[in-house]
């Protein structure tokens, strides 16, 4: 039996640090479904737009090997939503947000994966400015 599994981010400044996790991911499971957060999520939950629009995330991560299908993700709050509509068995989220989606146990699996240490968007965002 096929196993499907969810994850969710903004994928911005696309780096390493956002491959591995994928990667790991799609180790997980048969199909690997990525929710790429909208625009207005992002300006919503960080207080500004990212580097690079939607549609250009969306083509980014769309395009990688492991990468089997993307949409947009316009809330947080349903989260719940979406792993029924992709039929998720597994909903990986980084260890930043551990316990944070326990409550989806009742619908598929969670697994918090070790975001790649001293690698971050908003570092490297930050560091560009600088220079």
């Amino acid at each position: 039996m096929s196993r499907t599994v969810l994850t969710f981010g903004t994928f911005d400044v696309f780096h390493v640090g956002h491959l591995r996790i994928l990667e790991r991911a799609a180790a997980l499971g048969d199909r690997l479904v990525v929710g790429v957060s909208a625009d207005e999520l992002n300006m919503r939950k960080k207080g500004r737009t990212p580097v690079f629009s939607q549609a250009e995330r969306l083509a980014i991560v769309k395009a990688l090997k492991v990468v089997d299908e993307v949409f947009v993700e316009e809330s947080l709050e349903q989260k719940r939503d979406y792993i029924v509509e992709h039929g998720a068995d597994v909903l990986v989220m980084g260890d930043d947000w551990a316990g944070k989606f326990d409550e989806f146990n009742d619908v598929c699996e969670v697994v918090y994966l070790a975001r790649t240490p001293a690698i971050s968007t908003t570092a490297i965002i930050e560091h560009i400015a600088d220079l």
